[in-house]
């Protein structure tokens, strides 16, 4: 299905010092704000006490702030939670206080300074279970990595995996140096985000070498960059109909599903962005960089795949 066909081939190629330039300064700068300022980690990760709290008028920040400092949790986070009647409380562990006990002080301290106070959920995770969160997490994280590198060198000739490596793991430095920068909280459903992205990801840069393999055997007296053109000129319409389909779902979330699904939405927007982007503009020149060429292929190729080959 086509949504729209282009007759002229599109010299993406031509532009591919200047986007992986802008890549490379992206990626660096991700990792100089992952080493500054590091990821906020949610309570999944460093245990503790998330408690939901609203009242029938706009919350006064200000004032439950001083009720957490009168009650010596001075390390308490207060802030809003979708609307201005909705407030988040974060609370650290305490060693000399239950999780039962700290949620009903706060509770407590809380009614007494107004009457309207509704407690909407209490939600706690032990600090043990927050460290087994955190090393579980980036262990899945370290397994989909390898199962995607193991994927690519089985699937594509070597220069081809590799430019799809690379491709994959700057969407994924991008989205987590984005979480650093602005202080997102990163929980759990953050981390499943970045897993969907990894997979969404390897896709579309599968789809694009796929078709620039099919080319260099129909396309023999082609250069390699009209040979990469061409493959992504090919795949726009499909392109722009798969991500457009996405992107309106996970919009959809990010606008209506509530503080919930709010950043695991944004993950997953900000990493089918990058997504599209790293695919065609940063693992396609990587890809010519490295030097792939039909003669590279075929040396890769069985030689009953080769006699099977098309000429133009």
């Amino acid at each position: 299905m086509e949504l729209f066909r282009i007759k002229k081939d599109i010299p993406f190629m031509s532009y591919g010092r200047l986007t992986t330039t802008i890549s490379l300064i992206t990626f660096i700068i991700a990792i100089i704000f992952l080493g500054l300022r590091g990821l906020n980690l949610g309570v999944d990760f460093t245990g503790g006490t998330l408690m939901e709290v609203s009242y029938s008028h706009p919350a006064d920040i200000d004032k439950i702030r001083q009720v957490m400092d009168k009650i010596d949790l001075k390390d308490a986070t207060v802030q809003n939670f979708g609307t201005s009647k909705d407030v988040l409380i974060r609370l650290p562990i305490r060693q000399d206080l239950s999780i039962a006990q700290l949620s009903e002080k706060v509770s407590t301290a809380l009614l007494e300074s107004d009457k309207d106070t509704k407690i909407q959920r209490v939600e706690s995770v032990g600090s043990q279970v927050g460290e087994e969160l955190y090393a579980n997490g980036a262990l899945a994280l370290l397994l989909v990595c390898f199962g995607i590198i193991a994927y690519l060198a089985l699937r594509f000739e070597w220069r081809f995996a590799v430019a799809a490596i690379i491709a994959n793991m700057h969407d994924v430095i991008i989205i987590l140096g984005f979480f650093a920068f602005f202080q997102w909280e990163f929980n759990l459903t953050v981390l499943a985000a970045i897993l969907a992205v990894l997979g969404y990801s390897v896709n579309e840069s599968v789809v694009v070498f796929d078709r620039v393999r099919e080319n260099f055997k129909k396309m023999r007296k082609a250069s390699v960059v009209e040979v990469i053109d061409n493959a992504i000129t090919r795949t726009m319409s499909r392109t722009v109909i798969t991500h457009l389909m996405t992107q309106t779902m996970v919009c959809s979330m990010l606008f209506f599903g509530g503080e919930t699904l709010h950043n695991f939405s944004l993950a997953l927007t900000i990493g089918i962005l990058f997504g599209i982007y790293s695919s065609v503009l940063v693992a396609c020149p990587v890809a010519m960089w490295l030097g792939v060429s039909q003669r590279n292929l075929s040396q890769d190729q069985p030689k009953e795949n080769q006699s099977q080959e098309i000429n133009p």
